[in-house]
């Protein structure tokens, strides 16, 4: 053993961290992302070109006379169906998307379960090669939901894909991250431009800190809030914008949150951020 005074030598391969290369998994990446995108078109794809060569080419766009598309039945029947086929095709592929994403998510579970934990980057391991395929897999139908037609659906993929628990009235924002591992209560409001990470990478080859977020019921986060992994907000909390909560964080209920790290709000400082007078305080009691 080295005495304290003793200088170590950094060039010593006992001291020296091990650094391994991180396995990239090309092949698992393209086949999950190739078994999502064109499954989740194929029958989609099929109905849509069925109703054109079957319905769409023979009753509208071969009619020679422009007035028989409206008088004839069935070219105008084509013709005002059409929007709504490609619109349930459209929804079609969305449900493929969550069936397809929950039938791999489910895979990866049964190999290795998400857990609470640390888990090193430069040392392989079963948990970090099924981190970054769960990664991976889930950001072509979190995108396909959040940037459609119907963003309003984002928290049923969520749900049915098994990634996150999320309750019945909760809206989520565009936002980053906000992917897996996470659980949010019921009647929840987070906001445009806020981070809830159930991960962070601690540089280049650091550990992955990964631990799941849980959020009481009817808590808002107003925007640009950060909620880093391991983070605890109770029931009826109330997040200012900007107001970040560092890892580990626990945010007692029926509280106001602001600051970077968060903290609580008093009364008086309420008041003070509002520009509320006791002339306002008066008409809200009625008084």
């Amino acid at each position: 053993m080295k005495s304290s005074g003793e200088e170590v030598n950094s060039n010593d391969p006992e001291n020296e961290m091990i650094k391994e290369e991180i396995n990239l998994q090309y092949h698992w990446y393209l086949l999950s992302f190739f078994l999502i995108y064109f499954g989740s078109y194929f029958i989609p794809g099929i109905i849509i070109m069925m109703y054109v060569l079957l319905y769409l080419v023979p009753y509208f766009l071969e009619i020679n006379n422009f007035i028989l598309i409206f008088t004839e039945l069935k070219s105008f029947l084509v013709l005002i169906l059409m929007p709504v086929v490609m619109i349930g095709c459209y929804v079609l592929h969305l449900v493929f998307i969550g069936l397809i994403t929950r039938w791999l998510w489910s895979i990866t579970e049964r190999k290795s379960p998400t857990k609470d934990g640390i888990i090193p980057r430069n040392i392989q391991s079963k948990i970090l090669n099924y981190y970054h395929i769960r990664s991976f897999m889930i950001k072509y139908g979190k995108n396909a939901f959040v940037k459609g037609a119907f963003p309003w659906l984002t928290n049923w993929f969520y749900n049915f894909a098994g990634t996150n628990k999320i309750g019945k009235d909760t809206t989520i924002e565009e936002q980053v991250c906000a992917d897996k591992y996470i659980q949010i209560g019921n009647n929840c409001y987070i906001g445009p431009n806020s981070v809830l990470t159930s991960h962070l990478v601690e540089g280049q080859y650091g550990n992955v800190i990964y631990f799941e977020i849980k959020i009481g019921d009817n808590v808002t986060a107003s925007g640009l809030n950060c909620i880093a992994p391991g983070t605890e907000i109770n029931n009826n909390c109330y997040l200012l914008p900007m107001a970040s909560c560092v890892k580990f964080s626990i945010l007692k209920g029926n509280n106001y949150y602001y600051g970077i790290p968060v903290r609580k709000i008093f009364k008086k400082k309420v008041i003070d951020y509002l520009n509320i007078t006791n002339e306002h305080l008066r008409k809200n009691d009625g008084k």
